[in-house]
This record gives C-alpha cells, sequence and structure tokens, in this order.
C-alpha cells in the first residue's frame, strides 16, 4: 500500500524506493485504476510487458506517460517525483542549478524538467471569481537604481515599462488568484481578463485609479482607490483597498528576483502559473499539492517549443 499522506523528502524518496512502485503510483494518479488509450478512448485495452499497453483500435502502443510531462523522458520517475516535490513544496521556487545539485543531473535536463512541470501549474490559473475582487498590475524587471550608469534606461518609471515586463492579477478575497503576462496596461489588454474570469454579480471589483479601469462600472459594483492622492484604504468604507494582491506581488517579485535572478518575457508566463499554483494552493500540505500536480500532469511540453520564440520574446 503506497503511503498518501508523505511529510518529508525523506518520507518521499522511502515510498517512491523503485521505478516500480512511481509507475503504479502514477497510474493511480493519472487512470484511477481505469486504463484508457490516449489514442481512442473507447477502444479495448491489452496490457502488455514492461509496463506498455496497447489500444486495440489504433493498434498503438502506450504507457502512462504518454502524454503526460513524462512522455519520452530518459530520466527516472524516482527523479521526476523528487523535482516534483521540491518545485512545489519551496515557497520560492528552485532554480534549475540547485535542482541539478539535489537530483544528479545536468543543469539543461534540470532546467528542461522545470519547464515541463510549470507547465502544468496553469491548471490553477483560470478561476472563476466572485465576491470581492481586488485588481492591479504589477512589472517585472530589474530596477533602473541597481543599474550601472551606462546600463539605465531613460524615462522607465511608473507604468512606462520600457525595460520590465507587465502582469495583470486578479484576487478574490478568502479565495484564488489569476495573473498573466500582458503586452501593455492599456484597457485593450486588462479588461478582456476581467470580463473572462470575473463574474459580473461580483460584490465588489476594486482597482486604482489607472485609466484602463474606466468603464467597468457598466458591469461591476466597481470602488477606486486613487493612489496618486496617496489614499490606500478607503476613509468611508476599510474594505476597499488592493492591500492583498498588492502583498501577493511580493512573492511573486522575490521568486523571480531572489531565486531565478533572470527571467526572460518569453517563459515569464510560466513562473507566474507557478506562483499562482502556490498561492491558490498555500493552505494544503506539501503532499496534497504533489498529489495535486501528479493527477494533472498530462501536459506534454516538447523541447522545440521551448527554445523557439514566442511574440513575447
Amino acid at each position: 500500500m503506497i503511503n498518501t499522506s508523505i511529510k518529508s523528502v525523506f518520507e518521499l524518496l522511502q515510498t517512491f524506493s523503485t521505478e516500480e512502485i512511481c509507475i503504479d503510483y502514477l497510474e493511480q494518479m493519472r487512470w484511477g485504476g481505469i486504463v484508457e488509450s490516449p489514442f481512442d478512448s473507447e477502444s479495448q485495452i491489452y496490457k502488455c510487458s514492461k509496463n506498455r499497453y496497447k489500444c486495440k483500435n489504433t493498434g498503438k502502443y502506450f504507457n502512462v506517460k504518454t502524454g503526460s510531462m513524462f512522455e519520452n523522458t530518459k530520466i527516472s520517475l524516482r527523479k521526476w517525483f523528487l523535482a516534483i516535490w521540491l518545485v512545489t513544496s519551496y515557497k520560492k521556487g528552485i532554480s534549475s542549478l540547485q535542482l541539478a545539485k539535489d537530483i544528479d543531473v545536468t543543469q539543461k535536463t534540470a532546467w528542461f524538467m522545470l519547464q515541463r512541470i510549470r507547465a502544468c501549474f496553469g491548471i490553477e490559473n483560470s478561476n472563476e471569481l466572485d465576491g470581492i475582487v481586488e485588481c492591479d498590475e504589477t512589472f517585472i524587471g530589474g530596477k533602473n537604481k541597481n543599474r550601472h550608469k551606462d546600463k539605465k534606461v531613460k524615462n522607465s518609471r511608473g507604468r512606462n515599462f520600457k525595460d520590465k515586463v507587465p502582469v495583470m492579477g486578479m484576487l478574490q478575497r478568502g479565495g484564488k488568484m489569476n495573473a498573466f503576462v500582458i503586452e501593455d496596461t492599456k484597457k485593450a489588454s486588462i479588461q478582456p481578463l476581467i470580463y473572462r474570469y470575473i463574474n459580473q454579480e461580483t460584490t465588489k471589483l476594486i482597482s486604482d485609479e489607472w485609466w484602463a479601469y474606466e468603464g467597468l462600472d457598466k458591469y461591476y459594483d466597481h470602488k477606486v482607490i486613487d493612489h496618486s492622492k496617496k489614499e490606500y484604504v478607503s476613509l468611508q468604507d476599510n474594505t476597499i483597498h488592493t492591500n492583498n494582491i498588492e502583498g501577493s506581488w511580493k512573492i511573486l517579485k522575490n521568486s523571480v528576483c531572489g531565486i531565478h535572478n533572470h527571467v526572460s518575457r518569453k517563459h515569464l508566463q510560466k513562473y507566474v502559473d507557478e506562483f499562482v499554483y502556490k498561492f491558490n494552493l498555500r493552505e494544503i500540505s506539501d503532499g496534497e499539492r504533489f498529489k495535486y500536480l501528479l493527477t494533472n500532469s498530462d501536459v506534454r511540453t516538447k523541447y522545440k517549443d521551448l527554445i523557439f520564440s514566442s511574440k513575447f520574446e
């Protein structure tokens, strides 16, 4: 019987002592005891040797790794499980250099594993929000004051983000959060996300005075905190503020700047997804976060998809 209440790295290594145990556990997490062909869900399945299965209708072979983050990997599941535990349990994340040392792989392999794992974190970044929702943006990038004189970026302050990448977030008080890398902080970039993820019957939608939030009062009970006037909590109603989401940005920045040092615009959304995953599941145990990710590991990421350019390159 596999221990399902793992509390530490030591217990994890004891529990998953062989590759066969890891495979059996992953089959239970992904399939729940009912094997289904990834090629034809209606097909009959034949069990073959070496933990393989055959889809009768298509004649194709598969295993529990097919169609998941583990597909075609040469790294053992024991190392994958340890990597997933470390990534999901460390509040600020873990660098590829440190992971490479911890599980004895090259830094390049560790980076690819981390990117595959991060691709699964998106499951927690598409929540429908209601109640009291705070909206805000932050900017990821170095500070001008910390740069050498000849590397400072002119006219880059506030929302004039020539040297930074904007991230827009929505936080439901007492609930979950969504956050997305956006191209700019204009209305056309911000409001479609609000309409998509925030229920229009929301009790209150709170933002600062930025003009991109104008017009939302047609669909929401929109409250505004005017930071330009040094207002951070409404004098009329002390529930009107954006302090919660502003505080959460500190965690994201500590992770990106403190652990990873530099994250390209191309890959930043994956790091944001990682932050949101941990933020939304902060009340559950490390073991539960580990199991939740394995249950939702059916996201395959190819190496060429990671290294080719994107619109955020």
